[in-house]
C-alpha cells in the first residue's frame, strides 16, 4: 500500500525521458441500491493501482498495474519508457508541455461528515425513507441508489512535484415511475457532494419532488412545436452550457478540428449576457478538485466573457501545443490517461430575479430539468430534452407540458440570450468522454433565449 512506498526512490526512478509522472491511487467505496422497497445490493470494495506516463521527444508511453510495490513500479517505468521511444518513431505531432512550477503539498477534500465513516444502517435508513417519500398509489416503480468513495492519491513527476491528497465524494439517485390510464411518466432527482451532509440535508425534499414531478406529468399536455422565447432553469441551462459550450471549448477537440469554437479566440460567440465559467475551486461542488491529474492546480477560468471567447480548456500538452495559459483541466478516471475535462461549468449569474424574468417574458415556454441529448461540437448543433415544461401566458406559468425537445445551433442560441437571473445552482453528476467518467457540476442561473422546440 502507499505507506510502504519509498517516495524518494520513486522520484529518482522518474528521472527518465524528457518528462515522467506517476500516480498512485487507493480507494474505498460503498454502494447501496433499492428497487421497489427491497434492498438489492449492499457492497463495499477496495481498489488500488499505479499509472506511469513518460514522454520521450514526441512520443508518450503509458503503463498501469493494480500492484503497488517498488519492484512493480520500476518495471512499469521501464516499460513506459520503451513505449515512449517506440511511439516517438511514429509520432506525427510535436509534443511540447507547458511549463509549470513544481508543487509539494498534502491536502484533504473531505466534507463535514466523512461518508465512508457513516454507519451502513444510517445510509440504509435514509434510502428506505426516500423510498417511502416517493410512494403513492399512482407510483408503480421506485429505485434509489447511493454510493460513496474515499480516495487517497499520490502524484509525482520528474520536475519535482509531490502531491498527496485524500478526497471523499458521495451521490444519491432517486427515481420513480407514475402510471395512469396507460400513461407512464418519470420523475428523478439526485444530490451529492464531498460530505454525507449533502445527502442528509437534501434527500427529503428531493425525493418528494421526484414523486410530485412524475404525478404532475401525468396531467401534462404535449409541448407545442416551433420557435419560441424560452426560459431554461439552472439544470437545463447547465446541461446546455456543459455539453454545447464546455465540450466545444476543450482544446483537444479544437486541435482535432471538432469544435465550433476553432479559430474564434477573441471573437464574439454570444450575447453580452453570456459569461461561461469553468471553476474547479467552487466550495463543496461535486466537480471541484485542488489539483488535476497532471499536478496542475485547479482554477477558475472564464471561457466566454460578455460574449467574447477568451480561452479554451487545457491540459499541459494542449497548452504547450497552442502556447496558451494552463487552466488545470487535465483529468482522468482512475488510472486512465489524463485528457482535457471540465470541472464545474456554469453561466455566470446576472441581475434578474426569476419573477422579474417571468413577468417580462409575457408569452413563451419555461423548460425544467434535463433528460439528456446530443451535441455535435464540430458542426455546432445540439438537441436536448427537458424533463417538464410550462406554458408562459401573460407573464405567468399556466399549463404543465411534457415531451419538450430543444434543438438548434450553439452559436445562434448564445447570441439570442438576453437575460440571466441572479440565482446560482450547480447540479451534480458525471461526464463521459473517450470512455472515461469524471465527477462534474453544471448550472448557473435561469437564462432566456429563443429556440426551436421539437
Amino acid at each position: 500500500m502507499i505507506n510502504n512506498i519509498n517516495i524518494e526512490k520513486l522520484e529518482k526512478l522518474l528521472e527518465i525521458g524528457d518528462y515522467a509522472d506517476l500516480r498512485i491511487n487507493v480507494k474505498e467505496s460503498n454502494t447501496i441500491t433499492l428497487k421497489d422497497g427491497k434492498i438489492e445490493e449492499i457492497s463495499s470494495g477496495l481498489g488500488q493501482g499505479v499509472a506511469v506516463r513518460i514522454l520521450y521527444k514526441n512520443g508518450w508511453g503509458f503503463a498501469t498495474s493494480n500492484i503497488i510495490n517498488e519492484k512493480e513500479i520500476e518495471s512499469l517505468i521501464n516499460k513506459a519508457y520503451k513505449m515512449a521511444k517506440l511511439s516517438n518513431e511514429y509520432s506525427e505531432k510535436e509534443v511540447s508541455l507547458k511549463d509549470y512550477k513544481a508543487i509539494v503539498d498534502n491536502y484533504q477534500m473531505i466534507g463535514k461528515i466523512n461518508p465512508v465513516k457513516v454507519d451502513i444502517d444510517e445510509k440504509k435508513d435514509i434510502i428506505i425513507d426516500a423510498y417511502k417519500n416517493m410512494m403513492d398509489k399512482k407510483i408503480k416503480s421506485i429505485s434509489v441508489s447511493y454510493s460513496d468513495v474515499l480516495g487517497k492519491k499520490i502524484f509525482l513527476n520528474s520536475e519535482g512535484s509531490r502531491i498527496e491528497g485524500e478526497i471523499t465524494r458521495c451521490i444519491m439517485y432517486m427515481n420513480c415511475v407514475a402510471k395512469e390510464n396507460g400513461n407512464l411518466q418519470y420523475g428523478a432527482e439526485r444530490t451529492g457532494g464531498f460530505g454525507f451532509e449533502k445527502i442528509k440535508d437534501n434527500y427529503l425534499n428531493l425525493s418528494i419532488e421526484a414523486k410530485n414531478r412524475s404525478l404532475r406529468l401525468l396531467k401534462a399536455k404535449p409541448c407545442p412545436k416551433g420557435k419560441f422565447k424560452v426560459i431554461l432553469d439552472p439544470e437545463l441551462a447547465g446541461v446546455f452550457i456543459h455539453e454545447a459550450v464546455g465540450h466545444a471549448s476543450e482544446a483537444d477537440l479544437v486541435l482535432q478540428n471538432d469544435s465550433v469554437f476553432k479559430d474564434k479566440l477573441g471573437k464574439r460567440v454570444g450575447s453580452e449576457y453570456v459569461t461561461v465559467i469553468d471553476d474547479a475551486t467552487v466550495k463543496d461542488a461535486f466537480g471541484s478538485y485542488k489539483y488535476d491529474d497532471e499536478g496542475v492546480e485547479g482554477k477558475k477560468t472564464a471561457i466566454i466573457e460578455n460574449g467574447i471567447l477568451k480561452t479554451y480548456l487545457h491540459s499541459r500538452e494542449t497548452a504547450g501545443r497552442m502556447n496558451a495559459e494552463l487552466t488545470g483541466n487535465g483529468r482522468s478516471e482512475g488510472l486512465n490517461k489524463p485528457i482535457v475535462r471540465m470541472s464545474n461549468t456554469y453561466i455566470k449569474p446576472g441581475d434578474w430575479s426569476f419573477e422579474e424574468l417571468l413577468e417580462d417574458t409575457k408569452e413563451g415556454i419555461f423548460l425544467k430539468g434535463s433528460r439528456g441529448g446530443q451535441v455535435d461540437t464540430g458542426k455546432g448543433l445540439f438537441q436536448f430534452s427537458a424533463v417538464e415544461a410550462y406554458l408562459i401566458e401573460n407573464g405567468e406559468l399556466t399549463k404543465v407540458l411534457k415531451d419538450a425537445g430543444l434543438s438548434g445551433e450553439i452559436l445562434d442560441i448564445l447570441f439570442k440570450v438576453d437575460a440571466v437571473t441572479k440565482d446560482f445552482k450547480l447540479s451534480v453528476g458525471y461526464c463521459g468522454k473517450y470512455g472515461q467518467s469524471v465527477p462534474v457540476g453544471d448550472g448557473g442561473g435561469f437564462i432566456r433565449t429563443i429556440a426551436i422546440l421539437s
